[in-house]
């Protein structure tokens, strides 16, 4: 949490010099990857499967009311495609990466893209610092947490830092509900391609699928897989979550130091609102899902 603070604080108060961009970029999202591959050699196989299974109705709910929404109140507050529908797909999936995967076919000016990403990382740095607070005072265990952490969370960074905040229990359990949320990228993706060329009368869309494709998420697997051969001694799992933790830190300081706060609030009340009104719906959600379905 407070690796991310850093990074907003710095970015608000000077400008960064420019040699910095790639390293900035490469801690934001290859570190985090990094570190999120680097956790599954802490977990068995079979507890990610049978997690990722057993929350898919949280997840499904949660997307279905962030999609459903999303054109609704855009409309209502006057927020045009496709920037609602960016901020709808981020909200609901995995925050940037899936507004770049929708992107790709949407094809938006650069404009729309930077601020469906502010938006959302907004609400991602306000969601670390509230949610916790929130979990403790609703009582919330360390399992039921980190499902509402891994589906009401938008970006993967901030679902780690969350549940890892509330407890180790609830970030290994909100790690996995976001990877498997994660992984529904793709069908997104094909749902918007197809609707887009059928509405342009086209043959088809292009998509880069290998860009769309979330690797990390396999290679996580992989990782639990490695650990549930007996491979690795547990004794190691400490440092294991430590150096997956310090990994986490380092990411959340680069994404942190890409926030532009001001480009956000440039945009006026709109954007934010529709991004505000979406993340308290699946929040919300998250939680009646979650009691009545029992989990």
């Amino acid at each position: 949490m407070f690796a991310l603070l850093l990074g907003v604080g710095i970015r608000a108060v000077t400008a960064l010099p420019e040699p910095c961009a790639a390293g900035i970029a490469f801690s934001s999202r290859t570190v985090l990857q990094a570190a999120i591959v680097v956790s599954g050699f802490g977990l068995s196989l079979a507890v990610v499967v049978r997690t990722g299974l057993s929350t898919l109705p949280v997840t499904l709910g949660t997307i279905a009311v962030a999609l459903i929404a999303a054109p609704v109140v855009g409309r209502m507050l006057g927020v045009q495609s496709p920037l609602r529908t960016l901020i709808g797909v981020g909200t609901a999936i995995c925050g940037a990466s899936a507004i770049a995967a929708v992107s790709s076919v949407l094809e938006p000016d650069e404009a729309e893209i930077a601020l469906a990403i502010a938006t959302v990382f907004f609400y991602n740095i306000v969601a670390v610092l509230v949610f916790p607070p929130i979990g403790h005072l609703l009582g919330l265990s360390q399992e039921a947490f980190g499902l509402w952490a891994g589906t009401a969370i938008n970006d993967t960074s901030s679902v780690v830092a969350a549940g890892y905040i509330y407890g180790r229990d609830a970030g290994d359990h909100a790690t996995i509900v976001k990877l498997t949320r994660a992984s529904l990228i793709l069908p997104i993706v094909a749902v918007i391609a197809i609707r887009r060329a059928h509405a342009a009368r086209a043959a088809g869309s292009r998509v880069p699928w290998r860009r769309i494709v979330p690797w990390f998420v396999l290679w996580f697997l992989a990782a639990a897989l490695v650990n549930s051969t007996g491979v690795v001694p547990p004794t190691w799992h400490d440092g294991i979550t430590r150096t997956a933790i310090f990994l986490i830190s380092v990411a959340l300081a680069g994404i942190g130091a890409q926030t532009q706060l001001p480009r956000v609030l440039r945009a006026g009340p709109r954007p934010l609102a529709l991004g505000f009104v979406l993340w308290v719906a699946v929040a919300l959600s998250s939680l009646a899902i979650q009691r009545a379905t029992g989990l």
